[in-house]
């Protein structure tokens, strides 16, 4: 499938079931409990392993304790994706501070080169973030594709030839093009809302669980189509 195929058939995939929205909106809003936003994530995690497996119906809401467990899996994956980054990050930071903190005991303070160091490592940082944002997004669609196994979400050989056979530029046009998505969903939340309580009540049930939806479907098909390849 081109890029173009992917979008069309995921924007339309979760209109087919609007109670599923609703329910991924109510579970969304009881995130702020904590454990509900494990079931949104299983949901995201279930969506993507029945897309990949060749369902093209929103799946149910049912085995509350495995997606439960699924969307547990998937923030760990997600957080040690995004430690390495994180790590630099507080490493540069770090080392910054104290070169700053050394250079003035000897009484010649230079704050261009702090904000030199402070700056290449959020650049630094933020690439890597991204770089690992992509690896990390195939390794959770690898982990569905065997049926929740947590440690096909580390087989980096495996991760890195699966993008490989996607193609690097065609995976980075899609995650662009799902970016500006992404913003577009977010502006018309941001408009609804000006609309007072009825405007959030709609972002919030219909909007942020569309977009979700949307997401893990369009995953599913770029990393489907490669599969069917080998």
């Amino acid at each position: 499938m081109d890029i173009g195929e992917i979008i069309s058939d995921s924007i339309k995939y979760p209109s087919q079931d609007w109670k599923k929205i609703i329910i991924l909106g109510i579970l969304s809003i009881l995130s702020i409990l904590i454990i509900p936003i494990f079931l949104v994530m299983g949901y995201f995690f279930r969506i993507l392993k029945s897309s990949i497996a060749g369902f093209d119906e929103l799946p149910d809401f049912d085995e509350w304790g495995e997606m439960f467990i699924d969307g547990l899996k998937m923030f760990v994956v997600q957080f040690v994706y995004l430690l390495i980054p994180l790590i630099v990050i507080f490493v540069g930071a770090w080392a910054s501070i104290a070169s700053m903190s050394v250079t003035a005991s000897g009484n010649v303070a230079n704050p261009n080169l702090f904000l030199g160091l402070m700056g290449g490592t959020a650049i630094i940082g933020f690439i890597l973030a991204i770089i690992f944002q992509l690896i990390g997004s195939i390794a959770v669609a690898n982990m569905a594709l065997n049926d929740s196994e947590f440690g096909a979400a580390f087989r980096f050989s495996e991760i890195l030839e699966l993008i490989s056979m996607i193609g690097w530029g065609k995976y980075i046009i899609w995650y662009i093009v799902m970016i500006i998505i992404g913003i577009v969903f977010m502006v018309i939340a941001s408009v609804l809302q000006i609309i007072p309580f009825i405007g959030m009540i709609i972002a919030t049930l219909v909007v942020y669980p569309y977009l979700t939806m949307f997401s893990s479907r369009s995953l599913a098909l770029l990393f489907g189509s490669s599969v069917e390849l080998e």
